[in-house]
């Protein structure tokens, strides 16, 4: 995976390639040390995913991710900033970033962000591997099992859900596969039954997940303020969560009420109607 950092300050710059390289996360192919970045060097250089930071001089890291977008890079997005403002953070996601990290730097948090947008791009390039096949190009020496496929959707939804750098996301994965392939849903068997079945302390388990589930809520209810009728927002609202819950997070979000609830029952059995539909 090949990785480029736009970034003014040349220690966090210094920090970030070591994390890279240190952990083995992908190789770096060229950095904005020397200066403001050259659009079409970095388009040229065509990275997987690129780390930017959001406060810069001249152009925000939002204009810029918004103008490579435009010009055609299909890299991911991760986003480094000190701003925690909703506003803001909406506005980031709008543009196409994927994730955010937040300053001062954290070694395991930038490890394991990169590490599941890594994943990401390799549950892509499956995907579409996959879907050549069904076009009648060059098909793979194998193909994988429904096993697979199911948790590289999971992936894919989750981290369209803002969920992917949560602990929790593994969790949710593995419960929505077990309901998948006996072909059941929650209100059968309980979430708690269900957390009973993965290795560690159910309780423990439980509110990894709900934490996890809590963050696309907030993830979703902001992507809902800056634009109504954002994709992500028309097709995971309703579908994952209590409408009347999105709505409270969002007016939380605006400072005129208390948080929104999300409910695990209906995010899992959400979930998995979405994977198999797909």
């Amino acid at each position: 995976m090949k990785i480029f950092i736009i970034e003014d300050d040349i220690s966090v710059i210094g920090i970030l390639e070591d994390i890279v390289e240190g952990s083995g996360l992908g190789s770096l192919c060229g950095d904005t040390g020397d200066g403001p970045p050259d659009l079409n060097q970095i388009l040229s250089l065509n990275p997987d995913l690129i780390l930017i930071d959001l406060l810069m001089p001249g152009k925000d890291g939002i204009q810029i991710v918004r103008e490579l977008k435009e010009r055609g890079c299909g890299a991911k997005f991760i986003m480094i900033s000190q701003v925690s403002a909703k506003e803001m953070i909406a506005k980031a996601y709008t543009a196409g970033v994927e994730f955010f990290i937040q300053k001062p730097i954290n070694l395991i948090e930038v490890r394991q962000i990169i590490s599941n947008v890594k994943s990401q791009i390799e549950n892509e390039r499956a995907l579409k591997t996959i879907q050549s096949v069904f076009a009648g190009r060059e098909a793979p020496a194998s193909r994988p099992d429904p096993a697979q496929l199911r948790r590289r959707k999971l992936t894919h939804i989750l981290s369209q859900l803002g969920m992917a750098g949560e602990k929790g996301s593994k969790d949710i994965t593995d419960l929505c596969l077990i309901l998948l392939e006996e072909g059941s849903n929650v209100s059968q068997t309980g979430v708690s039954a269900l957390c009973a079945r993965l290795p560690g302390p159910p309780k423990s388990t439980e509110q990894r997940i709900r934490r996890a589930v809590e963050r696309g809520l907030g993830h979703i209810a902001s992507l809902g303020l800056e634009d109504y009728n954002n994709e992500y927002f028309l097709r995971y609202a309703s579908r994952l969560f209590p409408f009347h819950e999105v709505r409270a997070e969002m007016a939380f979000q605006q400072g005129k009420g208390p948080r929104g609830r999300a409910s695990l029952k209906k995010f899992l059995d959400g979930l998995n109607i979405l994977v198999e539909e797909d």
